[in-house]
């Protein structure tokens, strides 16, 4: 059993089926981003070119799929297995903390990153809802889809309504009695659970950065969030796991 959404639905669709050489088709840049997604680099302009005809035929060999270099259901199938596997419902965990994760580390395994320009690509519209471009952060839409999984795996209402911004989230957290200040924060091993949400404070009413807090001890924790990288910058391309810090941080508490 798969997740379904409206926007899912159109990201996941094949309307231009037989896409190949020459064509100028939203598929073709779907095709363009998903290949260089399988590490088959191409220029995503939306343009079926040679070299995007190279590229397709190279991943069709390696999926044992006719190289013939057109985009048919077989081959935007395998393109699109990654995004797949994530939409795949997991066993209930015991609560929603462990479920949060569960699903945070279902989606690390696939190495969700941009392509085709800054907050660009399928990964970031899935976690904004259909939405791409340099004005969609998306490290809370990445950590907001993650609670939707977890809560709607376990028949349970959402702790937070889902959004793109880390200031609103921390406000519907406060609204909800959620919201843990890092001020407030004594015994992290107590008053933390795992499954929780970390928001990076900038000021006492603006956050920039949500993840997943997926480890909780004395000193540190370490998360699993989106729209970061190695360095553990906001505003960066993938979503990888992150050893941080308690200073400047506040909590929602799952």
């Amino acid at each position: 059993m798969r997740f379904e959404y409206p926007w899912i639905k159109k990201e996941l669709s094949c309307d231009g089926v037989g896409c190949h050489r020459g064509d100028i088709l939203p598929l073709a840049r779907k095709t363009q981003e998903w290949l260089s997604i399988h590490g088959l680099g191409v220029m995503v302009d939306g343009e079926f070119g040679p070299a995007t005809e190279a590229a397709l035929k190279v991943f069709q060999e390696k999926n044992s799929l006719p190289a013939d270099g057109v985009v048919n259901v077989e081959t935007f199938t395998a393109l699109t297995a990654p995004l797949l596997r994530v939409l795949t419902f997991l066993p209930a965990a015991s609560n929603l903390g462990q479920m949060v994760i569960g699903y945070a580390t279902q989606h690390l395994a696939e190495y969700p990153r941009e392509v085709g320009g800054q907050n660009r690509g399928p990964w970031v519209r899935l976690y904004m809802e259909g939405n791409e471009g340099k004005e969609w952060a998306w490290c809370a839409g990445f950590a907001c889809f993650i609670l939707r999984q977890a809560a709607e795996t376990l028949l349970t209402a959402l702790p937070v309504k889902p959004t793109f911004s880390c200031d609103e989230l921390a406000a519907r957290a406060r609204s909800a009695g959620i919201f843990l200040s890092g001020f407030h924060l004594s015994d992290p091993t107590n008053q933390l659970t795992p499954g929780s949400i970390f928001l990076n404070r900038k000021s006492q009413t603006d956050w920039n950065h949500t993840g997943i807090v997926t480890a909780v001890y004395k000193e540190t924790f370490e998360t699993i969030e989106g729209n970061t990288n190695d360095a553990g910058e906001r505003e960066g391309y993938e979503v990888c796991r992150r050893s941080r810090s308690y200073d400047k941080k506040d909590f929602i508490v799952i």
